[in-house]
């Protein structure tokens, strides 16, 4: 890694909930170009707090002065507003997928700034991760002046954020993964490790759609499917991090086999694998990219497009399970159908029915998702306490 490498990224030793810096710094990524008068009213903080807060921030290097002072309706004396300095830091994302690894850089709004897919040859975590650190490592080398403030490691399956390992994940053949311990040997940087779908609540919150909804769903449907849910800004991890775990929950009238000894089960009846072993039968694609099938469905394959329209509808009715259960203001569904086609996103809000239907939108990231996801991980240790950024 780059000797440019910013002061450590580490999480707060503490609670997690805002602090006041994190509740300031989210104004000025919310409002910015905002004036500090603006901040104090937005956030009830004393305007002197907010002074202190915007001084220390500037000399971190998180945010700047305008270039041009502003007058409150025109009249009295001007003010310097404040805005997010993206031009010097930058976070590593990592996702790991089934068939292939993504590796990004993200600047402070979480806009992808540059990213890699490394295929799998083969999925032992030792290699894997230290191919993700050597292919970090070339996009820092591809970017000079940009300062790395850590990596976020997004991963499906069980993931024990609190002990940067991945616990469990069977289409990995991963068990006990210290996935911070080996990636932040191998790059020298802070590691922060999450699941895939917290990772997407997280970025739906920060920089997406979801953006001050008061409780959010998010439901990740790949070749792992599985949910976040998050109320006032905290995402709910539950023991050991195992909340959101829905693979094993029984799909009615669901025909595929299922590892577990079970018919039916969510996963294996909506995964990608599945959408493409049905598209191989169909005689749609011959291969194990989804993306094949979209790219049909585009050119006018019907067999395409009913494959992805019933599976969106799918989704959507396991999605209105979750609806009664927990009752989200919001609900983000990443889907690789619903994110490309218009009829999918019909079908899933049709699964859905009644008068939530609407509530349901696509991720706000549909040509980013992974890279997102994983350089979320970190950008979610930044927002939630900034001053640990001090050397």
């Amino acid at each position: 890694m780059p000797r440019t490498a910013a002061p450590p990224l580490t999480p707060a030793p503490t609670s997690r909930r805002r602090t006041s810096a994190s509740v300031v710094l989210l104004s000025v990524l919310e409002h910015g170009p905002v004036a500090r008068s603006t901040i104090a009213r937005l956030t009830g903080l004393s305007p002197a707090s907010v002074t202190d807060y915007c001084t220390r921030f500037t000399e971190l290097g998180l945010i700047r002065e305008s270039a041009e002072p502003r007058r409150s309706n025109g009249v009295g004396r001007p003010h310097v507003p404040v805005d997010l300095d993206d031009s010097r830091f930058v976070v590593g994302g990592v996702h790991v997928a089934v068939p292939y690894t993504t590796v990004a850089l993200l600047d402070l709004r979480g806009r992808v700034l540059a990213r890699r897919e490394l295929k799998h040859e083969r999925t032992d975590p030792g290699p894997l991760l230290e191919r993700a650190a050597e292919g970090l490592a070339g996009l820092l080398a591809d970017s000079p002046g940009c300062r790395p403030l850590g990596v976020g490691v997004a991963v499906g399956g069980w993931v024990d954020r609190d002990s940067g390992t991945v616990v469990e994940h069977p289409l990995l053949g991963w068990h006990d993964v210290p996935v911070r311990e080996t990636l932040g040997a191998r790059t020298g940087l802070p590691v922060h490790v999450d699941g895939h779908a917290r990772a997407l609540v997280n970025a739906e919150r920060l920089f997406g759609r979801a953006r001050g909804s008061r409780s959010v769903l998010h439901l990740f449907v790949g070749n792992v499917v599985d949910a976040a849910f998050a109320t006032h800004d905290e995402v709910h991890h539950g023991p050991r991090s195992q909340a959101g775990a829905i693979a094993h929950l029984p799909v009615p009238g669901g025909t595929e086999p299922c590892p577990c000894g079970r018919t039916g089960c969510l996963q294996v009846e909506l995964s990608e694998r599945t959408l493409c072993r049905r598209a191989r039968r169909a005689g749609v694609t011959d291969g194990t990219n989804p993306m094949h099938v979209v790219a049909a469905a585009a050119a006018g394959d019907a067999e395409a497009v009913r494959l992805l329209v019933e599976r969106a509808a799918a989704v959507g009715r396991a999605t209105r399970l979750l609806l009664d259960v927990l009752n989200p203001e919001t609900v983000v569904v990443t889907d690789i159908g619903v994110l490309h086609r218009e009829d999918c996103l019909a079908a899933l809000r049709e699964g859905v029915g009644g008068d939530r239907a609407d509530s349901v939108v696509p991720s706000s990231f549909p040509d980013s998702v992974l890279a997102v996801a994983g350089g979320s991980v970190a950008l979610d240790v930044l927002y939630r306490d900034p001053l640990t950024l001090s050397p």
